[in-house]
This record gives structure tokens, sequence and C-alpha cells, in this order.
């Protein structure tokens, strides 16, 4: 029985440094095959379209309601210590710094991710990546490359709207419904938000849930097994490596930038 388990772990080990190996690859093929791609923008921009346009509505519905939680369970918290005055701060802190960047990415795997991995992996088995090559065009510039840069810009974006519409939710919870005063709940977090360190930090956090998220969408789906399990198990490998991806970056970007 030792034996049969060292032997699945060696396999598995095995497995798994193939594995990375190939996405490493596919990863800088996809960037060299990027060079050209700028002299045809409209391939970005209608990826672009597609992920944020069908991602939007999840983004904005998802920031207000979590503004609202952050509106009422902040200032119940602040209310203890006769710091409510401070509630603009708090949203606005926890949403630009953290919960924007994460939860974006997040709802960005289990949404946009899961449609770029069963795209695909749908091409790969009908054949249509195999037909492209088979007359002289790279796939992985004209369908992998547009859909990682679309990715890549639509991210910060999102994560942008998800932010802004999170602090309209937390004003609308703390300053119209519960009463904190309107003019302390915008001048304290114009005070205490600074746009280096936390927007910009934010910013830099998106970019990179958008490389790592849209690259693992899209290499499940190019390495899926060309049949209707190997798709199903493509899509499901998205969600699950994209969101444990997000959680385990999230904590060494904290780390690097909030250090001081």
């Amino acid at each position: 029985m030792i034996v049969n388990l060292l032997s699945s772990l060696g396999r598995w080990v095995r497995e798994s440094i193939v594995s990375l190996g190939f996405a490493t690859r596919t990863f800088f093929a996809v960037i060299r095959a990027s060079g050209g791609l700028w002299r045809r923008l409209r391939l970005i921009t209608d990826q672009i379209h597609f992920i944020g346009n069908h991602s939007l509505v999840i983004i904005a519905v998802s920031g207000l309601f979590v503004g609202f939680v952050l509106g009422l369970q902040g200032y119940y918290t602040l209310n203890k210590y006769g710091s409510e005055q401070a509630l603009g701060l708090l949203v606005a802190l926890s949403l630009t710094r953290e919960l924007g960047p994460v939860v974006t990415a997040l709802l960005f795997a289990g949404r946009a991710g899961t449609s770029l991995t069963a795209e695909i992996g749908l091409m790969k088995a009908g054949e249509q990546l195999s037909a492209m090559e088979m007359m002289a065009v790279n796939p992985l510039q004209r369908v992998l490359a547009p859909r990682f840069w679309a990715g890549v810009i639509a991210m910060p974006v999102l994560a942008a709207i998800f932010s802004a519409v999170g602090i309209f939710g937390g004003y609308v919870v703390g300053v119209q419904l519960i009463g904190v005063d309107e003019g302390a709940f915008w001048s304290q977090m114009q005070a205490g938000v600074d746009i280096w360190k936390d927007i910009a930090n934010g910013v830099i956090k998106s970019v990179v849930f958008g490389f790592a998220v849209t690259f693992i969408a899209l290499f499940q789906g190019y390495e899926a097994q060309p049949t209707p399990e190997g798709v199903a198990r493509a899509t499901t490998r998205t969600v699950v490596i994209g969101s444990l991806t997000v959680l385990w970056l999230d904590f060494l970007l904290t780390a690097l930038m909030f250090n001081q």
C-alpha cells in the first residue's frame, strides 16, 4: 500500500511539473504572439466588450451589496468606539485596497473565466484550432492573445466599477439610512485615502489578477481534452485554480505593498 501511495504521489508530482512547464511555455508563446496584435486592435476591443459587458451586471450588483454590508457592519463596529464619522474612510479603504480587486477577480473567474475556457475548449473539440494551423494561422495569435489582453485590460476597469458602486452602497446605508453626517463621510474619505498607497496598489492588484485569471482560463481551455467531459472538467479547474491563485497572490501582494 505504501508503494502504491508513493507511486501515485510521484505520478502526481511528475504530471504537475509537466503541466507547469507546458503552461510556462504557452504563456511566453502568447506574449510573443502578441507582437503584431496591436495593429489589429479590433480583435482586442471586441473581446473587451464581450468580457466586460457580460460581466458588468454581476460586478455592479455585487459591489452594491458589498457596499451595503460594509456600511452596516462598519457603522456598528465604529459606533462602539464613537468613531462612526470615519465610516466613509473604512468603506473606501476596504474596497480600494482589498475587496474591490479580490472579489472582482473571483467573480471574473466564475463568470468570464469559465466562458473563455468553454469557448476555447469547444474550439479545440471541434478541431477549429487544428484547422487554423492547417491554414497557416497561428491560433495563439488569433484566438488566445486577443482574449488574454482583453482580460488584462478589463479587470482593472471592472474592479474600479466594483469599488465605486460599493462606496455608493456604503453611502446609501451609512448616510441616507442610518444618519451618519454626509460631510464627515466624504471628508474623512478624501483625507484618509491616498491615491498612490491605496488606489494605485489596488489597481496593481487587479492587473496582476487579470494576468493570472485570464491566462488560467485560456490555458485550461487550450489543454482540455477534446470531449464534453474534458471541457466540463476544464471549466471546473478554471474556477478552482483561478480562485486559489487570486487568494494566494492577494496575500503575497498585500505583504509586499503594505509592509511599511
